[in-house]
């Protein structure tokens, strides 16, 4: 008996113990700051408050009852476009008015026999996506939307693919081929417009980084149809399991589909989703997930251009001038120097994904005619919650953001702590609409505006290409200065 007592000393010894550990994990940090104010073109950047574990709190989905939908801003409304599908994320949409969705979730973990904190680390994940509504095996499948009448839901939701798939994401098409990104490949496949199956083989261009903590490959086609655009996440939130893993991500890449080569176009980008081309400069923007566990405060997510070989810093460096002093790995030379600053940060801890410019022909309204609208797909690491939700973001005339994020959906986050669902991508249908895809609720959603015209087109901003000029030796300028120099001083 003596030894059963000892037991059950021991054991609840062990869980007072975790018990307690759970309650001071719980805690937390609570942000001093509004999302308001930890965002725009001048966000309140707090000093660092590192923290050994991670603030959590996760909004749990419970889905939406029937009859409901998220709140709309002022003139618009929302209805369901497609619901019943298992978790939709990327949405793209096809010139004949067909609309693409990915079904997806993160790749299958591989055990590469880590050690007993990779373990508990990934322990830990599994619960934390449960609770999220995100764990689980990737459907990997692509389906077609179609609204063939026209009433603004689609009737027709067909599987166009399945066959050659693992996590797949970002999608675009172009010329009878529909470009589609795996988790670790980039693929195209031949495809008609108009068809209901994908039939022929994939052609790989090129590979990816697979798997990692982030997953997702959201691709975007040049302008001229010549180029496609890979983001590429981290797999760690700032290099802690050595550089080394980190090769080929946290970036932008560039395929040159006539040359069949890539090349690294941006880099120090955590986690990168929405890519889009500025209809002002023609330039490529992108939404970021920036770096966790410098409290409920920082570091906020942004909205920025990504001109060719733009660095903005991680994981050494956020926001141009914020040395971040937990990363072992040694910072490059001058890497300071020529680091970039994000244009509009997105507030901490939003998830921000999919996003859109304003487009020629959009049913937004005059109040969203020029500007990007941003899914932001939620907090899991901050108190109170932030994200979920759809914003937009005003543009001036020079195609700059300006002010703080405006809502357009919201009523995903209830008052009691638990969401209906996630907004996650953002896509422009056929007839002008925004679509919006909520992955948790299985739900796409679409808004407009029933009274707006179709909008106009942004005019693109003038510009002309610097004269070009010849390469000289600057040697040959400085010795002519130095002789100069030194014939005058000698007539003197």
């Amino acid at each position: 008996m003596a030894i059963i007592r000892k037991i059950a000393i021991t054991i609840g010894i062990i869980l007072v113990i975790a018990v307690g550990a759970f309650w001071f994990l719980s805690r937390g940090d609570t942000a001093e700051l509004s999302v308001e104010e930890v965002a725009g073109t001048d966000p309140v950047l707090q000093e660092a408050n590192p923290e050994s574990f991670p603030t959590v709190q996760i909004a749990e989905p419970v889905g939406w009852a029937a009859g409901e939908k998220p709140d709309a801003a002022e003139g618009l409304e929302v209805v369901r476009f497609a619901e019943g599908l298992e978790h939709p994320r990327v949405l793209y949409a096809l010139p004949n008015g067909d609309v693409l969705a990915t079904l997806t979730r993160a790749p299958a973990k591989q055990d590469k026999g880590g050690g007993v904190m990779d373990a508990v680390r990934g322990w830990i994940e599994g619960i934390l996506f449960a609770k999220a509504g995100s764990a689980g095996d990737s459907p990997n499948q692509i389906v077609l939307l179609r609204d063939a009448d026209g009433n603004g839901s689609a009737e027709t939701t067909i599987v166009i693919l399945e066959e050659g798939l693992d996590s797949p994401s970002g999608m675009s098409w172009n010329d009878g081929t529909l470009y589609v990104a795996n988790h670790n490949a980039l693929l195209a496949f031949p495809y008609a417009l108009g068809s209901d199956k994908v039939t022929g083989a994939p052609r790989k261009l090129m590979d990816l980084p697979g798997g990692g903590g982030h997953w997702m490959r959201n691709i975007k086609l040049s302008p001229d149809g010549q180029r496609l655009y890979v983001a590429v996440g981290s797999v760690s939130n700032i290099g802690e399991s050595g550089m080394a893993v980190e090769e080929g991500r946290a970036m932008i890449w560039e395929y040159d589909l006539a040359e069949g080569r890539q090349r690294q176009f941006a880099a120090g980008l955590r986690n990168p989703n929405g890519l889009d081309f500025s209809p002002w400069t023609g330039e490529l923007w992108t939404t970021v997930n920036e770096r966790d566990m410098l409290g409920s405060d920082l570091v906020p997510d942004y909205l920025t251009n990504v001109p060719v070989g733009a660095q903005y810093g991680w994981p050494w460096v956020y926001y141009k001038t914020n040395r971040d002093r937990r990363v072992d790995a040694p910072m490059p030379r001058f890497l300071m120097e020529y680091v970039r600053n994000p244009e509009f940060a997105l507030g901490p801890h939003v998830a921000a994904l999919g996003m859109v410019f304003s487009k020629e022909g959009d049913r937004m309204g005059e109040r969203f005619a020029s500007g990007a609208f941003i899914a932001r797909h939620g907090s899991w690491n901050r108190k109170p919650p932030s994200g979920y939700d759809v914003v937009f973001v005003d543009f001036d005339a020079r195609g700059n953001p300006v002010g703080k994020p405006v809502p357009v959906l919201t009523g995903f986050l209830k008052a009691d702590g638990t969401t209906r669902g996630r907004p996650t991508w953002v896509e422009w249908a056929g007839d002008g609409s925004l679509l919006v895809s909520d992955d948790t609720a299985g739900i796409i959603w679409r808004v407009r505006s029933p009274s707006a015209a179709p909008a106009a087109a942004i005019a693109a901003l003038p510009s002309e290409r610097l004269p070009a000029r010849e390469l000289v030796d600057p040697r040959a300028a400085f010795e002519e200065d130095y002789l100069r120099e030194q014939a005058g001083q000698r007539s003197n």
